[in-house]
C-alpha cells in the first residue's frame, strides 16, 4: 500500500492524478470521491491509498493546468511501481527521498508531458 499526498495544486489537477492513479491500481477512494476545495488560507493536502499490484492498467499523458506536489510513502517496490505508473502519464522530477528498513518516502514534482 501507497500513501499518496498531493500539495499545493487545483483539485482540477488533483483530481486528474488521482484518476490515473485510480485507473491503474486499486484505491480506497470511491469513483465518485473528487477533491473538493476547503475554506482558509492554509494550502490543502489531499490524500488516498493505492494498491500497486504488479497487473497495472497503463495510462497515457494527461494534461495538468500546473506541476502538482506529491508524495509517496510505502514499501519500496510498490514506491517504485507507482512511481512508474505515474510516468506513464506525467513528466516525474524527483525533488527528495527518506529511507527507512521497510519503506522509503519520495517527493516528486509532476508536470504535463512534452
Amino acid at each position: 500500500m501507497v500513501t499518496v499526498s498531493l500539495t499545493g495544486v487545483s483539485t482540477q489537477d488533483v483530481a486528474a492524478v488521482f484518476d490515473v492513479l485510480r485507473t491503474a491500481f486499486p484505491t480506497d477512494r470511491p469513483v465518485a470521491d473528487v477533491p473538493q476545495e476547503q475554506p482558509g488560507d492554509r494550502p490543502p493536502v489531499w490524500s488516498a491509498d493505492f494498491d500497486p499490484t504488479e497487473e497495472r492498467i497503463p495510462t497515457g499523458p494527461t494534461p495538468l493546468e500546473a506541476s502538482v506536489r506529491a508524495t509517496l510513502q510505502g514499501g519500496y517496490v510498490a514506491v517504485d511501481r507507482l512511481r512508474e505508473a505515474l510516468s506513464g502519464s506525467f513528466a516525474v522530477e524527483e525533488q527528495g527521498t527518506a529511507s527507512g528498513d521497510q519503506e522509503k518516502e519520495v517527493d516528486l514534482r509532476l508536470r504535463t508531458k512534452r
